[in-house]
């Protein structure tokens, strides 16, 4: 049976000569600069699709309405998440929601190019769907796609060719709550991008992704596929692509040629 006796004032404990604990330290508040908080404010906006890819958005003058403060703050705020490929200023015309079917960020994530000219000139990578299943995520794929162990993932393997050679091997995971009906049929018919693909039929938009990459050596099938050796080095590239919020969208993990190719990224 639980204790109802009266619990002692204060006054009373001192009284009594007992030890009075000092009051806990408060955490200090914190501080979120104004166009930061703009900021948010306006990715919310895009979470919830207010305003889709594409399309464009309120004015400076108008959110500076919208949210009450300056121009300044907002033009701060849009100044980030240009910076951030959100999206998109045009001259003249105002600033669009970032799309991945946009010619300059078509190859965002893309950080393979050939020993001789540029990626663009090498043309779009032929794909080749060689896999397309669902299947039960495993524990460690679960915690990385924030999932429970044994839900359902789509399961995508496929090969890239660039400039007549194949030259990378991907495998893909993807919560298969988020991309219902996605199949090897929709992904070979898809011309343009698979992350413009993601955001137009599934509404799911990648905005950035996290990269480890390592040097390995494929096994017979993997060398088979990408038609070299088993003793010719490639670049394990994997990777794990986030929507709004960081929440995580896409497991990948791609082997690379270097034998005509080379990874480059840019630091700034």
């Amino acid at each position: 049976m639980p204790d109802l006796s009266p619990v002692p004032s204060d006054a009373a404990v001192a009284d009594t000569g007992a030890a009075v604990a000092a009051p806990l330290a408060q955490p200090a508040p914190s501080f979120s600069p104004l166009y930061q908080q703009i900021k948010q404010a306006i990715l919310h906006s895009l979470e919830a699709g207010e305003w889709k890819p594409l399309e464009a958005i309120p004015s400076e003058m108008e959110l500076a309405k919208r949210y009450g403060v300056s121009q300044g703050t907002v033009r701060k705020a849009i100044d980030e998440l240009a910076a951030e490929n959100l999206v998109v200023r045009r001259q003249g015309k105002g600033t669009f929601v970032a799309s991945h079917n946009e010619r300059h960020v078509e190859y965002r994530f893309l950080r393979l190019h050939p020993d001789s000219g540029t990626v663009s000139a090498e043309g779009p990578a032929q794909r080749t769907i060689i896999e397309c299943r669902r299947t039960r995520a495993h524990a460690e794929l679960a915690r990385t796609l924030g999932l429970q162990p044994g839900d359902t993932v789509v399961q995508i393997r496929r090969l890239l060719t660039l400039g007549g050679a194949p030259t990378i091997l991907e495998d893909i995971w993807l919560p298969a709550q988020l991309f219902k009906g996605l199949s090897a049929d929709m992904l070979t018919s898809h011309q343009g991008p698979t992350y413009a693909l993601f955001e137009k039929e599934f509404g799911v938009r990648t905005i950035r992704a996290e990269e480890q990459v390592r040097a390995v050596l494929p096994d017979e099938g993997q060398a088979e596929l990408l038609a070299i050796s088993t003793v010719t080095p490639v670049l394990q590239v994997d990777r794990v692509s986030y929507t709004y919020n960081d929440a995580p969208v896409e497991v990948r993990k791609g082997l690379y040629r270097t034998d005509t190719h080379y990874y480059k990224n840019t630091l700034s």
